[in-house]
Formats: C-alpha cells, sequence, structure tokens
C-alpha cells in the first residue's frame, strides 16, 4: 500500500525556535517568530524561550500570536520553509478551541459622529454590559 502524501524531508536532531516556528508556517516570517520569543510569547515544555533556543522531536511548544495561543508537539524537525500540506505533518496540534465571534456576544457600537458619550449614555452602556454573560 502507498503513502500519497509528499515525504518529509530529512532534518537535524534539533534546531533554532524562530527557524522551526518559520518552516512549518506557524509564523509569517522568521523575524516575526523572533520577536514573539523575545516578547515572551513562546514556550518549550513550560519554559521561556530565547530565538536560539533548540527545539527536538517531542518538544511541547506554547506560541501566542495574533490574539490565539497554539500549543503543538514537535514530531519532525524541518529547517526550510515547505509547503503547507508537509508543514503540518511536522507537528500535532493541541490548541483548544476559539470560540466563534457568535460566542462572544453583541458588540456595542455608537453612530459614527455621535461623539462622546454623554453620562447617561455611559450609564446605560455599564447597565447593558453588566447584563452579558462574564463566562467568555
Amino acid at each position: 500500500m502507498s503513502d500519497s502524501r509528499p515525504a518529509l524531508p530529512n532534518g537535524p536532531d534539533s534546531t533554532r525556535i524562530d527557524r522551526w516556528l518559520w518552516a512549518v508556517r506557524l509564523t509569517k516570517t522568521r523575524s516575526e517568530a523572533a520577536q514573539a520569543c523575545r516578547g515572551g510569547h513562546v514556550r518549550i515544555n513550560g519554559r521561556s524561550a530565547k530565538p536560539a533556543t533548540g527545539v527536538k522531536v517531542g518538544d511541547e511548544i506554547r506560541v501566542r500570536l495574533h490574539g490565539t495561543t497554539r500549543l503543538v508537539d514537535v514530531s519532525h524537525i524541518i529547517v526550510k520553509r515547505v509547503g503547507a500540506p508537509i508543514a503540518v505533518r511536522c507537528y500535532v496540534d493541541r490548541s483548544p478551541v476559539q470560540p466563534g465571534p457568535e460566542a462572544r456576544g453583541p458588540v456595542l457600537k455608537r453612530d459614527r459622529g455621535a461623539g462622546r458619550p454623554t453620562k447617561r449614555d455611559r450609564r446605560q452602556l455599564e447597565k447593558l454590559r453588566a447584563e452579558l454573560p462574564t463566562e467568555l
């Protein structure tokens, strides 16, 4: 029985975390991955990671990018950026499911050009916000 999926490229035993995040397409650029590391948004096995921190097969990586948290387990090491079908086979995604926009509730908007809210408007907005569910 033949496997129709593309073969995974041979890679080293470990590589830099910023390079790996870029190669598996979790970030758009390597500098974005390095900036996330420097900002404390990347953790390897529960420890904060610098851009040069090594990553190897079996590591658990938690990345906070663009307001969402991704939790992935490393299953293959690559250093060059590859196509998306190959990239998704290099990790196991265990990210929590993010609620959709309909689950967040209504968005409070004011008419354009209405100016600053008056004290009465502010009190009405606070009353409405207090009625919204808080478990989100």
